[in-house]
């Protein structure tokens, strides 16, 4: 397992979430605390997998990192350098997220939003 996913995790991989659920249901004996991440994150897959990358590997991104996420995504996309001045710093992040949440959905992953492209 390359990571187990928790929700203080500012993105997962959803193969991550599908690695575990499989790593916990292949188990002969689970305790308690197994158990119930068994049922979280079968939750959580139920919610995410209408993503149409679901299972080849969609990111999750934690509400409160999603405006560093779009900040992070126009970099990598070229949209714009990372460390220039102007215009870069005159760009309104928290308003670029709210409109980048429009190709996304949330879901619940134990009382924690996060984003899925939908």
């Amino acid at each position: 397992m390359s990571h187990i996913p928790t929700n203080s995790d500012d993105v997962i991989d959803s193969r991550d979430i599908i690695e575990r659920i499989e790593e916990l249901e292949e188990m002969e004996e689970r305790d308690t605390d197994e158990e119930e991440e068994l049922k979280v994150l079968k939750s959580l897959a139920e919610e995410g997998e209408s993503s149409p990358d679901w299972k080849y590997g969609e990111s999750l991104i934690r509400d409160t990192h999603f405006e560093d996420y779009a900040q992070e995504l126009a970099e990598d996309c070229g949209m714009i350098k990372e460390g220039t001045q102007w215009p870069y710093t005159c760009i309104d992040w928290e308003k670029a997220a709210r409109e980048l949440k429009y190709d996304y959905f949330s879901v619940d992953f134990d009382g924690v939003e996060y984003w899925i492209r939908g």
